[in-house]
């Protein structure tokens, strides 16, 4: 019997290039836009996206 891997979690490699900070900056954007539509209905799933953001704002900034 062969084994199996389950792919549930499995993480890629961004793109490079210009492909990877597009994708990058657009995550920026939905997370920031996201959490200030949900911060007044959730305040706590807004403060949780907004700390994505804040990562992905890190990661952007070491690449350019």
């Amino acid at each position: 019997m062969n084994q199996q891997f389950c792919k549930v979690g499995a993480s890629h490699p961004l793109a490079e290039g210009r492909k990877g900070i597009a994708l990058l900056q657009n995550q920026y954007r939905y997370f920031r836009e996201r959490a200030a539509e949900v911060k007044t209905s959730n305040a706590q799933f807004g403060n949780f996206l907004e700390l994505k953001a804040r990562k992905v704002e890190r990661l952007l900034n070491s690449l350019l």
